[in-house]
């Protein structure tokens, strides 16, 4: 068999499982291979990539505890993200390992090439130090220049936010994650901070006591939906946003400054969010199903006291809770109850596969810190 090299890696896929038995890493090897088969055509077919050295060995850790095996599923590719995307959505279907029901669902797809590049960045800092005499190449200038901007990413408070170092002025922009830090730190912006994911942090909260927050999200249905939580939990002046279908860490310097520049207050931003939303979606009963505000802060209640537990509570449509599951394995769970949900509540991140299932059982919300997925006619609630 084929080995793939170190080097021509691109990315990593991780993936979790959770399986109601006994098993061995063997077991769920085989089940990668063997339950994904002919799902992606001859092209993809796993057994074949592995043997022309597109695929790398695959790595599994598990642990058995009471009647569960739990545990991780690392592969390595050297195929295109696209492909690789496939073959982790394939995977995702596996719903048998060996004898026993599992559940598999990706974690993440990492990029094991930016560890490289930051290596090449650092390297070519120092060498440009040492070099002795002048050098003509612009390229090479710029992109240390960039380096260097980039470099500049600190962190703040207990929460580590990445943030541009300069959160002394009256407006601080508030954006995502750290690549969109950079991103604007490119720009030349340094008065930004990062939430690290879509739950807002307590650091954010607080500054927004003191400063005027300037949220600018993504342009599409996760960016409406962190906007209405941060709006909710802490004090924001202005929102901006990229456009349809583009990330904040996509943007060009200039269109940075440009859709910055286009802010609005939070209740304009939100109220002609809630029309766009509402008018490129066919009406269904589901889709009419809305929380008033009592219901939700129950939601919160009950979500505040999951949190930290790693579980998913299931609730009817009175809003009480009646089952706790694993959070990794709720989708399979849905698959097999007699009694299906109005609500969950998830301490993890919601997936697609998982908003399938929900959707295919008639689930009115879920509500959860962190979103892989959004696409959906669900009402999804973050905490």
């Amino acid at each position: 068999m084929a080995k793939i090299s170190p080097v021509s890696i691109k990315y990593m896929i991780h993936a979790n499982f959770t399986a109601e038995g006994a098993l061995e890493k063997p077991d769920v090897i085989g089940a990668v291979f063997g339950q994904t088969e002919g799902l992606l055509g001859a092209d993809l077919e796993m057994r074949e990539l592995q043997k022309e050295g597109k695929i790398g060995r695959i790595e599994v850790d598990l642990e058995r505890k009471d009647k569960l095996t739990t545990g991780t599923i690392k592969i390595p590719t050297a195929v295109d993200q696209s492909e690789t995307t496939l073959i982790a959505a394939a995977i995702e279907t596996i719903e048998r390992i060996g004898p026993c029901d599992a559940q598999i669902e990706i974690e993440k797809i990492e990029d094991v090439r930016g560890s490289k590049r930051d290596y090449i960045l650092e390297r070519a800092k120092k060498l440009m130090q040492n070099i002795q005499g002048a050098t003509d190449s612009r390229a090479i200038s710029n992109e240390i220049k960039d380096a260097t901007k980039t470099s500049g990413v600190q962190e703040y408070g207990d929460e580590k936010l990445p943030c541009g170092g300069d959160l002394s002025e009256k407006e601080i922009i508030v954006v995502e994650g750290r690549a969109d830090v950079i991103n604007l730190l490119k720009a030349g912006i340094k008065n930004v901070i990062g939430m690290n994911g879509t739950k807002l942090p307590e650091a954010i909260k607080e500054l927004g006591k003191e400063k005027e927050l300037t949220l600018f999200v993504d342009g599409d249905r996760g960016g409406k939906l962190i906007a209405q939580n941060v709006v909710d939990n802490a004090n924001v002046k202005y929102i901006a946003s990229a456009p349809d279908g583009k990330e904040v860490e996509e943007l060009t310097s200039k269109e940075i400054l440009m859709y910055l520049r286009k802010k609005v207050s939070p209740e304009l931003f939100l109220r002609e969010g809630s029309g766009e939303d509402s008018a490129d979606k066919p009406e269904t009963s589901q889709e009419s199903f809305t929380l008033d505000e009592k219901a939700k802060a129950k939601i919160k209640e009950i979500y505040e006291e999951n949190e930290g537990t790693g579980k998913a509570v299931l609730l009817d449509d009175s809003l009480e809770a009646y089952k706790e599951v694993s959070a990794k394995s709720v989708s399979g769970v849905l698959k097999r109850i007699r009694e299906k949900p109005g609500v969950i509540v998830l301490d993890g991140t919601v997936t697609g596969s998982l908003l399938s299932a929900a959707e295919e059982v008639g689930c009115k919300a879920i509500a959860a810190p962190n979103f892989g997925a959004t696409d959906t006619t669900i009402e999804l609630l973050s905490f």
